[in-house]
């Protein structure tokens, strides 16, 4: 009886546990992304306001509109696209916040497959 008691109570304790998300803070700002590409970990910096976003990647620029959905969640649309790949919409979703930095998951809009990553903001 005494270990049903025990794992009852932290089954409550752990369930009442939400991680951080104070996406408000990351909605505006400049960010820096890591990637592992092969074996070379690239960097791609990036400024965001409430409607633009423009990332800086191996010394080029591209600009993206932003349409937020919620405080945690967004569409980004290049806006003048190369390719056919780069005129579909990601939407972004802020899982987590830490401090600086924020856990986020992306797909391409209808495109089930997600993937997840850090941002740090450095202003």
């Amino acid at each position: 009886m005494r270990i049903l008691s025990t794992l009852l109570l932290a089954l409550l304790l752990f369930s009442c546990y939400s991680p951080e998300r104070n996406c408000k803070d990351f909605k505006t700002g400049t960010f820096e992304y890591e990637a592992l590409v092969g074996t070379e970990v690239l960097t791609t910096t990036f400024f965001r306001n409430d409607t633009i976003e423009i990332d800086y990647f191996k010394g080029k620029s591209d600009t993206s509109s932003i349409r937020w959905i919620n405080d945690c969640e967004y569409i980004v649309r290049k806006i003048n696209p190369k390719n056919m790949a780069e005129e579909k919409a990601i939407h972004m979703k802020i899982l987590t916040t830490n401090g600086d930095e924020y856990l986020f998951e992306y797909n391409i809009v209808g495109n089930t497959k997600k993937q997840k990553g850090t941002a740090k903001k450095i202003n």
